[in-house]
C-alpha cells in the first residue's frame, strides 16, 4: 500500500479488473478557487470504488466532472481506453454514466412515476405510455423492497422515501457506470441493507459503482477500492484488503477523530422541555405517527432520539417546533404550555429546530451565506422597516466562526458551499437565536467525520452552558457520542431508554433492526 505525500500525484493502483473510465490529471477551478488539482482516478468494471474525503475535499466536484455536470479546466477523461469529452448529463447518460446526487433533484409537485421517467418518457403510438412507465416504476419499487405507490406525489413522501425514488430513477437507466453521492444519507439500516443487495447484483452484471459516503464503517462493507481526496488532491488509495477505518480517517483528516463524550462538569437544571401524552397524526391519515409520548429533558442535558424510519422521530420534533399539529397532549417549555404558539413564537421563546431536509426547510437558495445565517434572528437587528447592517454583520461573523463554515465570505451564494457546510449554516442560523432548547433532526446528514466532531463539540459546549439538546439520528454510532441519555422510538412510542455506556447492539435490538452485514 502506498500513501503519497500531499503534493504528489499518485498513479493508479494495479488491478486485474479492466478500467472503464479514468480521469487523468483533472483539474477544476471556480474563479480563484481550485477545487481539483490534477486528480487521477480509475473506475473498474464490476467493482465498487469508494471515494472518501472531508466536505470541500473535491469529491462531488470530481463526480460532477465524470457525469457531465462540469467540464474540467484541464486534464482528460478516458472511456474504454479512448479520450472523451462529456459535455452534459445527457451526453453522460448516452455513454452509460448516471449519478445519484447527494442533494435530491426531484420535482416535488410530480408523482413518483413521472419523476423516474422525467426527460426520457416511454412513448407509445398515442403519446406517453403511462401504463408502461407505472409498471416499470412498480418493478423498481419491488426491487428496492419499498412500498411506494408510483402515483404518489413526491412532496407527500418522507425524505428517506424521496431518496429511494432518486435511486430508482438512476437504476431505471440501466447504466454501466453508476455514481452514488451519499445515497444512504436519509436511509434506515434496513433500507441500506436492501441497497447493498442491489449494488451486489449490479456488480454481478458488470456495472461499475463509484460510491461516496461519510458513513465510513458502512462503506467498508461494500468497497473494492478506496480513494481519499484532500483539498482537491488524491492523497491515498488502496484495495479493500489493505484498508481499515483508521487508515481512512488518518488520510482524510490527518488524525483519528472521535465524536466526543457526554459533557461533564456542569449541573443539570430543571426540566427545560416536557412532552405530556403527545400524539401526532400520521401523514397517511391512518392512526398516529407519535402515540401518547412522554418525555422530559433537563437544562444542560443532551438526549439522542434513535429509531427506524417511520418510528415517529421527525414527526415528534416537527410537532414540538410547531411545524405539525398534535391530536393530543402538551408541549411545555420551562413549565409553560407552548402548544398554541406559532413557529416564530416558539423561536422567540427559545425553542428551535434544525430540520431534517436542509434544502427544502433549512435554507433559502436565492440568498447568500450571510443572509441565511441571520434569517432566524432578524428581529435582533431590525426595528420596524430599518435594518442595522452592523449588528447583522456581527451575528453573521460570529456564526461563521462558531460553526466553522468554510466559505469565501458572507456574500457567497449558499449554493457555492458543500453539503456539509450548508448544514453548518442551518445549525448556525438556529444557534444565533440563543435558544434554551434546540432540536436537531439528523444534524450530521451529509457531514464528514471531521465536521461531525465539530458539530457535536459545539452542541456539547452549549449543553455545558445550560442549553437542552435533543438530536435524532439513524447512525447508531452517533447515539454513543455526546448523549447523556438515548431514547429509542418504535412505532410512535418510546421502546427503550439507555445511558451512554450501553452498546450498539442493545440500541438496535430495541429499535427492531439488526446490524448491516
Amino acid at each position: 500500500m502506498k500513501t503519497p505525500a500531499h503534493d504528489e500525484t499518485p498513479t493508479s493502483a494495479p488491478d486485474t479488473h479492466e478500467v472503464v473510465l479514468a480521469a487523468r490529471n483533472v483539474a477544476k477551478s471556480f474563479g480563484a478557487v481550485q477545487a481539483l488539482k490534477g486528480v487521477n482516478f480509475d473506475v473498474h468494471r464490476g467493482q465498487v470504488t469508494t471515494l472518501f474525503g472531508e466536505n470541500g475535499a473535491g469529491k462531488s466536484t470530481l463526480m460532477k466532472v465524470l457525469s457531465g455536470v462540469h467540464l474540467p479546466t484541464s486534464g482528460e477523461l478516458i472511456l474504454d481506453g479512448k479520450p472523451v469529452q462529456i459535455t452534459s448529463t445527457v451526453a453522460a447518460r448516452e455513454l452509460g454514466i448516471s449519478i445519484i446526487h447527494q442533494e435530491l433533484s426531484l420535482a416535488p409537485n410530480m408523482n413518483v412515476r413521472d419523476n423516474i421517467f422525467m426527460g426520457r418518457e416511454i412513448m407509445g403510438p398515442f403519446g406517453v405510455n403511462y401504463a408502461e412507465e407505472e409498471r416499470q416504476a412498480r418493478d423498481l419499487m419491488r426491487e428496492l423492497e419499498e412500498d411506494i405507490d408510483p402515483l404518489t406525489p413526491v412532496e407527500d413522501l418522507r425524505l428517506g422515501q424521496q431518496q429511494i425514488v432518486e435511486i430508482a430513477r438512476a437504476l431505471s437507466v440501466r447504466s454501466r457506470i453508476l455514481i452514488m453521492d451519499e445515497p444512504t444519507s436519509a436511509l434506515s439500516a434496513s433500507e441500506v441493507e436492501v441497497l447493498f443487495k442491489v449494488i451486489h447484483d449490479l456488480k454481478a452484471r458488470g456495472v461499475s459503482i463509484v460510491y461516496i459516503s461519510h458513513h465510513l464503517e458502512e462503506a467498508l462493507t461494500i468497497t473494492d477500492h478506496a480513494v481519499v481526496l484532500r483539498d482537491g488532491t488524491m492523497t491515498a488509495y488502496a484495495p479493500r484488503a489493505e484498508i481499515d477505518l483508521e487508515w481512512i480517517v488518518r488520510n482524510m483528516v490527518g488524525e483519528n477523530f472521535d465524536l466526543g463524550t457526554p459533557p461533564e462538569g456542569h449541573e443539570m437544571g430543571a426540566p427545560a422541555l416536557q412532552l405530556e401524552a403527545l400524539s401526532v397524526p400520521a401523514a397517511s391519515g391512518a392512526g398516529n405517527a407519535v402515540d401518547r409520548l412522554d418525555l422530559s429533558v433537563r437544562a444542560g442535558e443532551v438526549v439522542c432520539i434513535y429509531g427506524l424510519m417511520g418510528a415517529g422521530r421527525t414527526e415528534m420534533m416537527e410537532c414540538v417546533a410547531g411545524r405539525l399539529g398534535a391530536t393530543g397532549g402538551r408541549v411545555l417549555l420551562h413549565g409553560q404550555d407552548v402548544s398554541g404558539l406559532t413557529i416564530a413564537e416558539r423561536i422567540n421563546a427559545g425553542l428551535v429546530l434544525v430540520p431534517e431536509d436542509r434544502q427544502r426547510d433549512g435554507l433559502v437558495q436565492t440568498m447568500t451565506v450571510g443572509r441565511n445565517l441571520s434569517l432566524a434572528s432578524i428581529g435582533n437587528f431590525t426595528r420596524g422597516l430599518l435594518t442595522n447592517r452592523k449588528d447583522e454583520a456581527q451575528i453573521v461573523e460570529q456564526s461563521i466562526k462558531e460553526v466553522t463554515v468554510k466559505t469565501d465570505g458572507p456574500d457567497a451564494p449558499i449554493g457555492s458551499l458543500s453539503g456539509g457546510n450548508q448544514q453548518k449554516v442551518v445549525i448556525g442560523k438556529m444557534l444565533a437565536t440563543h435558544p434554551s432548547v434546540v432540536l436537531l433532526d439528523e444534524p450530521s446528514r451529509g457531514i464528514d467525520i471531521g465536521a461531525k466532531a465539530e458539530v457535536f463539540r459545539i452542541l456539547a459546549e452549549h449543553a455545558k452552558q445550560g442549553m437542552a439538546v435533543i438530536y435524532s439520528t439513524s447512525e447508531v454510532g452517533e447515539c454513543l457520542a455526546i448523549a447523556h441519555r438515548i431514547i429509542v422510538m418504535r412505532r410512535g412510542r418510546i421502546a427503550a431508554e439507555f445511558t451512554h455506556d450501553t452498546t450498539k447492539e442493545a440500541i438496535m435490538a430495541a429499535s427492531g433492526e439488526s446490524l448491516v452485514a
